[in-house]
């Protein structure tokens, strides 16, 4: 696994819980590291047993640490470029979720390592949505969860999301998007900001 995957993780327990929850998720998970580097590869075996760690020193259900996990990627003021990464989507979060399915690509761009959910989206009708993610290690449904709830908000839209079961390989989220501009959303400059 890429190693961002895996101090994606590192980052939102010593943000969220502090140096200390860290330090016991990775006794517990006995990895021979401090901590996790962003550009390394790791093996998968590294990342599940970090991960299963985190769950039992955070008293965490799997899904509720995964979901939470994908909040922190897009509202974390240190991962800026990759919620910025994302609003390139489009200017409404309707047209951000019809770009989701070339994230992957988008991401390669950036990082050719990186491997990223291949996703793709049914439109069920005007405002119900059914997205399908397929990604090397299982969870990847719930931190589309947290992901897409912190991205609506981003937005300013109101959206109702749960998770739909998996289908094969994939995992499933179902999104009814109820108005697209419920709140004012985010300030998002394509540009970024001035110096």
């Amino acid at each position: 696994m890429h190693g961002l995957v895996n101090r994606a993780l590192q980052g939102f327990v010593v943000t969220t819980y502090g140096r200390a929850s860290w330090d016991e998720v990775r006794s517990q998970a006995g990895l021979p590291y401090a901590d996790f580097e962003a550009m390394m590869r790791y093996d998968d075996v590294h990342t599940l047993h970090a991960f299963n760690a985190a769950c039992h020193v955070l008293h965490k259900h799997p899904n509720a640490l995964l979901e939470d996990i994908g909040t922190y990627l897009v509202t974390d003021v240190e991962l800026e470029p990759l919620r910025r990464l994302l609003r390139f989507g489009g200017t409404t979060f309707l047209d951000f979720l019809h770009s989701l399915e070339e994230l992957a690509e988008r991401g390669r761009i950036a990082m050719p390592d990186l491997e990223l959910p291949i996703m793709s989206l049914e439109e069920e009708d005007r405002a119900s949505f059914r997205l399908r993610a397929r990604w090397s290690l299982p969870g990847i449904g719930p931190i589309l969860l947290g992901g897409l709830r912190a991205m609506a908000d981003d937005y300013g839209a109101l959206v109702f999301l749960r998770l739909s079961g998996i289908d094969g390989r994939d995992e499933c989220l179902h999104i009814q998007l109820l108005d697209t501009q419920h709140s004012e959303g985010r300030r998002f400059d394509l540009g970024g900001a001035a110096p």
